[in-house]
This record gives C-alpha cells, sequence and structure tokens, in this order.
C-alpha cells in the first residue's frame, strides 16, 4: 500500500479559490491525495457495498411512482376508503409529489453540502419512510395530498445526497457505468410495483380499501432494509478533507485500502497524481454558488438544465399517464396495466445496465446525445404509427420499450453529468437545483400537460404529447452534442477544480 500524503496546518484563513497560490505550510492548508487514492483503488466488495447502501434508493422512488399510477383507478372505485378521482391521482397527486421531490432536493441538498454526506442520506431516508407509512392512512384526498408531498420531499433530498456521495467514493475509470446503473435500477421499484399492483388490485385477494393501503407497505420494509445496510457506509473522504477534517478523511481512506487489498489479494497499484492543496473554508453561501453556475460555467449550466428538463417530461408523463393511456385507447382492465408497465419497466433497466459501459470508453458526449436523440426519434415514429390507428397495446408497449431502453440510458447520464461537472463543495446543492429546475419545468408540467391531452379520448392529443416528448428529448440531445464535457475516466478534481483548491507558488494554475 503506498505510504498517505496528507498534511495540515493551522485553522483559519481566508477562504482560497482555485488558482490561488499558496503552500502546504500556509495556515488552514490541507495538502491530500485522497482523491487520487480512492480513484486508483480496484474494484472490490467493499465498493458493492456502497452501492448496495446508496444506490437501491432508486428501488423506491420507482416503486412509488409506479405503485401510484397503476392504483388511481382502484383508489378511485367507491368503497376505496377515500373520496378521491383518477385525474386527482395521476395528475394532482403525482404534481404534488414531484413539487415535494424538488423541495426537498434544494432543502437536502444546501445541508447535505454544509453537514455531509452521510448525516443526510439516513435523514432524507427516514422522512421518506414516515411519509409513505402514513399514506397508508389517508382517509380523504388533502392528507393523501400532503403525504405524497413529504414522500416526496425525501425522495428528493436522497438525489442529491446520493448521486454526490456515491460519485465521490467510486473509482473514476467506471464512474460512468456505476451511476448509470445506479439511476437506471429505479426501473426495478417500478417492476416491483407493477407486479405488487397487479396482486394488490385483485379483489378476491384483498377488499378495494385493503389493497392499495398495503402497497405503501412494500417500500417501508424496504426502505427498512436500506437503512440497516446504509448505517455502514461511510462519509465521503472528499467533503471531509474540504472542511478541515483531514485526519478523519485519511483514517476511512486507509481503512478502504487495507480493507480492498485484503479482499483482492493483491497489492494496491502506486498512486500516479500529485496530492492537491486545500483550504479550510466555511460553508458555502447561495452567492458563491450563484457565481459558480452562472458565471464560471455558464455552459454548463445550460447543458444540466436541457438534460434533465428533457428527460424529466418524458418520464414523469409516461410514468405517471401510462396506464390512462392503456385504460383509455385500448380497452386494457385497470387490473392488468401492471403487466405491460412491467414490459417497459425491464426494457427501461436493460438500457443503463447494457449500454452504461459504453458512457465510459466511447465517451460521455457520443453516448449521452446518441441516447437522447435516439429515443426522440424512436418516440416521433411511435407517436405516428399510433396516429395511424397501427398499434396494438401490446404493439404500443413494444414501441415504448424501445423508446425508454435509450432514454434511460441517456437520463440517468443527466445525473451523472451535473454531479461530475461542479466543483465538490457545490457538488450536492448543483445536483438538487438541475433536478428540482428540471423536474418543477418538465415533471410537474408534463403530468399535467400529458395526462390533460390523454384524458380528452382524442387520439390527436395523445400524438401531440408524444411529439412535445420526444422533441425535447432530441432537444436536449443536439445540447449535449455542442456543450458536453468530455469527463470519461477523469478525476472529479480534474474537472471542476474544488473552489477551496489553492495552487503553490510558482505553480502554473489549474
Amino acid at each position: 500500500m503506498s505510504a498517505p500524503q496528507h498534511r495540515t496546518a493551522g485553522a483559519g484563513g481566508d477562504p482560497g479559490q482555485p488558482g490561488q497560490p499558496g503552500q502546504p505550510g500556509d495556515p488552514g492548508v490541507i495538502e491530500t491525495d485522497v482523491p487520487a487514492r480512492l480513484d486508483r483503488l480496484p474494484w472490490s466488495p467493499w465498493h458493492w457495498r456502497i452501492l448496495i447502501g446508496l444506490g437501491t434508493v432508486w428501488i423506491l422512488d420507482g416503486l412509488e411512482v409506479t405503485v401510484v399510477g397503476n392504483l388511481a383507478a382502484r383508489l378511485a372505485e367507491p368503497g376505496s376508503g377515500i373520496a378521491i378521482s383518477t385525474a386527482q391521482v395521476t395528475t394532482v397527486a403525482a404534481a404534488i409529489y414531484v413539487a415535494g421531490a424538488c423541495c426537498g432536493a434544494l432543502f437536502f441538498g444546501w445541508l447535505t453540502d454544509r453537514l455531509g454526506r452521510k448525516k443526510l442520506f439516513m435523514l432524507t431516508l427516514a422522512v421518506y419512510l414516515l411519509a409513505t407509512g402514513v399514506t397508508a392512512l389517508s382517509w380523504t384526498p388533502w392528507f393523501f395530498f400532503v403525504c405524497r408531498f413529504f414522500t416526496g420531499f425525501g425522495i428528493g433530498g436522497e438525489y442529491a445526497a446520493i448521486n454526490s456521495a456515491i460519485d465521490e467514493l467510486i473509482p473514476a475509470r467506471v464512474r460512468g457505468r456505476v451511476d448509470l446503473i445506479v439511476n437506471g435500477s429505479f426501473w426495478i421499484g417500478a417492476a416491483l410495483g407493477a407486479f405488487a399492483s397487479i396482486a394488490l388490485l385483485n379483489t378476491s385477494l384483498f377488499a378495494t380499501d385493503v389493497g392499495w393501503r398495503l402497497a405503501f407497505g412494500i417500500g417501508v420494509v424496504l426502505g427498512l432494509v436500506i437503512l440497516l445496510v446504509r448505517r455502514h457506509v461511510p462519509e465521503s473522504p472528499r467533503w471531509l478533507f474540504t472542511h478541515g477534517k483531514g485526519e478523519e478523511a485519511e483514517a476511512i481512506v486507509r481503512d478502504a485500502e487495507a480493507i480492498v487489498e485484503r479482499e483482492s489479494g493483491k497489492p494496491l497499484p502506486p498512486v500516479d497524481e500529485p496530492p492537491i492543496a486545500i483550504r479550510e473554508r466555511g460553508p458555502i453561501g447561495f452567492v458563491t454558488i450563484a457565481r459558480t453556475l452562472v458565471s464560471t460555467y455558464p455552459r454548463r449550466t445550460v447543458l444540466g438544465l436541457s438534460l434533465f428538463i428533457g428527460q424529466s417530461f418524458l418520464y414523469n408523463s409516461i410514468t405517471f399517464g401510462y396506464a390512462a393511456i392503456l385504460t383509455q385507447f385500448f380497452d386494457v382492465p385497470a387490473g392488468d396495466t401492471g403487466y405491460y408497465f412491467a414490459v417497459i419497466a425491464v426494457g427501461n433497466f436493460l438500457g443503463p445496465v447494457l449500454l452504461g459501459h459504453f458512457f465510459d470508453s466511447v465517451g460521455r458526449k457520443p453516448m449521452i446525445a446518441g441516447s437522447y436523440i435516439g429515443s426522440g426519434v424512436l418516440l416521433f415514429g411511435t407517436a405516428w404509427l399510433f396516429q395511424h390507428g397501427s398499434l396494438s397495446a401490446v404493439g404500443m408497449t413494444a414501441c415504448w420499450t424501445a423508446v425508454l431502453f435509450f432514454a434511460s440510458a441517456g437520463a440517468s447520464a443527466a445525473y451523472l453529468t451535473v454531479s461530475e461537472i461542479f466543483p465538490l463543495e457545490t457538488r450536492a446543492l448543483c445536483i438538487a437545483f438541475f433536478y428540482a429546475v428540471g423536474t418543477a419545468a418538465g415533471g410537474i408540467s408534463g403530468p399535467l400537460l400529458f395526462n390533460g391531452l390523454v384524458s380528452s379520448g382524442e387520439v390527436g392529443d395523445a400524438t401531440l404529447a408524444f411529439c412535445i416528448g420526444a422533441a425535447l428529448m432530441t432537444l436536449a440531445g443536439l445540447v449535449e452534442a455542442l456543450l458536453g464535457v468530455r469527463a470519461e475516466r477523469r478525476s472529479l478534481e480534474s474537472l471542476a477544480a474544488p473552489l477551496s483548491q489553492v495552487e503553490r507558488a510558482g505553480a502554473a494554475p489549474s
């Protein structure tokens, strides 16, 4: 195992900026090779434990939105125990859930950059568990809406805390495929939700007012298991050393090196990157973050917004509204929509799994642009076939599976992109910002517009909804082709220097 490079000077001093001259002996400056040591670790069971503890939360999100979408018709039936309409579930409740996720992402994202990754990914999961459990007790629409808001509030916080923690712990050479698979695991939850809804909607097994309540209990059970595993996931060493906790960061990396070396049975490769110097600084304010987004990285900001708005409109629309398409245009019974959605969910998960390694080998720009544009073109074709009456329920599902095979890889890469291309101190809040703004623009308007057009029962209106989603995905792909960042196999610090990084006196600015 290589000897660690870690020195720290006394506390205090003015906040440093990238490129500001300095020396490891200056007050408040830490010299560390923690990023390089983490990036050179071979893949091991240690990394798998991190992924299981953190990445599985997307299964919960997929479960949530799918269960609610497929239970909409049953909730609206007499005797369900709650006087609510299908439109209120698929439109109002969906928009409220997304609004809660946006608010939660911003609030918890801000706290994540201030208080650390681990504290927040424990807290956000607890919020989700409580809110989704209480949803099962709903007796009136307003209470159901409140519960959906706070369920989304917890899930939104998870997006910021988890994506930042995973990217800061996973080696750079595999960061792309790992991130895509983690974000794509949303569709494992979607498939579970689809199959669960089939059984829970069966009135011969569960009463009308019981099955939908049990559905929300599935998320609680899975969440409790994840919570137990997550306790053993370490804090991000990268976050620690930028907050003056260099010794803690060193201890975590040293333990990780010992575990990985023992599990692999081979000596670790040498560290081939020089250490970086970080000046301890206090919490980052919103003004600094805004300046970073608008002044320092304006092209990357446009890129992040484009990717998030496109995928958010498409995915929130189809997730919350596909059951309505099947029942409205193809006369599929409400209790059978889960079968079709399960097929779509499998296609969505296979996209990131089968295409993920190309994002690290072929590269981010061609793969992200290709997946967005490819899904948009396929969706235009689906809209044309639908408009001409050439599709059955099976044919429509096959077309959407093909569309979302590519769209899912692109959508997962949107989270990867905004996590990689902004400085460490702002990472969680940047993820939260793009998720919140993109989702507010596409995730709230998407279900409202999509379900509004589909519910008219007119083929032309539904075709228009498909074409809007296709156009947004295509445009986002063109923006990626123009402004995308070649981030494959590069360290996070080389993509965006930490705001607190200092340069040695006489060295060329990074």
